[in-house]
């Protein structure tokens, strides 16, 4: 085998261990949230703050979301919001963003930048889950995008110097 193909099969090793990486993050968050009942409430105070720190401090959140691939599976990208507004009117909130990808399993590991920012449009709604016994849980999706849904953003990983990128 030559030199370059084994690079180049490590490269891929290293995209395919990230997504296990990721896709077991995004289980545990999600696991760990169900468990603790977070309220629709709860979430739209997040992104208020969220919000407030983007105007103020220009900060951006790590979040995690899934995307379809075909009919029967999703997979786990990772990327940056800029949390721009946060809109509610009647039982209906939205939350306006720009999102910086930062891992696809198509594209890998990618540097703010290297793709375009895209401005999405996020709603917050309750989801009923009748395999749990009529329970309810948060769910954040993106509008524009129906492939790309469940989002969860982190608040305790936010960074300042993407500003420049969001444009």
């Amino acid at each position: 085998m030559m030199a370059s193909q084994r690079i180049n099969d490590y490269r891929q090793w290293l995209v395919f261990q990230r997504q296990e990486q990721l896709s077991r993050e995004h289980q545990g968050i999600s696991q760990r949230l169900e468990d603790a009942r977070v309220t629709p409430n709860q979430v739209i105070q997040a992104y208020r703050s969220m919000a407030d720190k983007a105007a103020t401090e220009g900060a951006c959140y790590r979040t995690l979301f899934l995307r379809e691939s075909d009919e029967t599976s999703a997979l786990v990208c990772e990327g940056w919001l800029f949390i721009r507004r946060v809109l509610s009117e009647g039982n209906t909130t939205r939350v306006r963003a720009t999102l910086l990808e930062t891992f696809t399993l198509d594209d890998g590991i990618l540097s703010p930048g290297d793709k375009p920012a895209r401005k999405v449009t996020l709603e917050i709604f309750e989801k009923l889950d009748i395999n749990k016994g009529m329970r309810t849980d948060v769910r954040v999706d993106c509008l524009e995008t129906p492939e790309d849904y469940h989002f969860i953003t982190l608040m305790d990983v936010a960074r300042g110097d993407l500003r420049p990128h969001l444009k």
